[in-house]
């Protein structure tokens, strides 16, 4: 998807090793939470690349030094119910200190139209930087909602990132929201007719919680 500067495909040898992993339809439930993790926590780190920082004077053993931090309460963590939920330890792992939100959406079945039926935000999250996951980003549309519900709240920095993409999800994204970036570790074949990811990994929330 070169075509569109603000979205950013990971190509990273062990990313694609869990991934493998990931896909298996014999992977269990506990290996299965633990991959979206490891694979959320080293996305992470690259898409913190741009993060602001402070100075900070720091005393060594040795001397005092000017050094640089993430600054206080500026991230926040928005998981899209509930798959997303899945992915939020693993920004914890690189910044533990994070607010974390929730937004949940359902579609519908027929339409495969996303509908927001709650909205749970930390204080003056309009002044953070925002961090919106879902591990599947398929025909945009929950994404796209989730992006308006926070910009309409007030948000200006907005980063969404995603395990597995296909192409029409990253098309509705980056074509609606320019400025926001969008991180995937996968990028994949493309939809079903029943808006499932191929070849995908199934319902990401049914295997995280081992629900049916």
């Amino acid at each position: 998807m070169k075509q569109y500067k603000n979205v950013f495909i990971f190509d990273h040898p062990l990313i694609k090793h869990k991934i493998s992993i990931l896909r298996d339809k014999n992977t269990g439930m506990k290996e299965f939470r633990e991959l979206i993790e490891e694979i959320t926590t080293i996305m992470t780190y690259e898409s913190m690349r741009d993060v602001e920082l402070v100075p900070v004077e720091v005393e060594t053993p040795l001397e005092v030094t000017t050094q640089y931090r993430i600054a206080e309460d500026s991230i926040a963590i928005v998981p899209i119910l509930r798959a997303g939920l899945g992915m939020v330890n693993g920004v914890h792992k690189v910044f533990p200190t994070a607010k974390v939100g929730h937004i949940g959406m359902y579609r519908d079945e027929e339409t495969l139209e996303p509908h927001e039926y709650y909205c749970k935000l930390p204080e003056g999250i309009e002044n953070k930087m925002v961090f919106l996951i879902d591990p599947m980003l398929a025909t945009g549309g929950s994404a796209c909602d989730a992006l308006n519900a926070l910009k309409k709240r007030g948000c200006k920095k907005i980063k969404l990132m995603s395990v597995i993409a296909a192409p029409e999800g990253i098309k509705a994204v980056a074509e609606a929201h320019p400025d926001v970036p969008v991180y995937v570790s996968t990028l994949d074949r493309g939809l079903n007719e029943h808006g499932y990811i191929l070849p995908g990994l199934g319902d990401a929330g049914d295997r995280l919680y081992g629900t049916k």
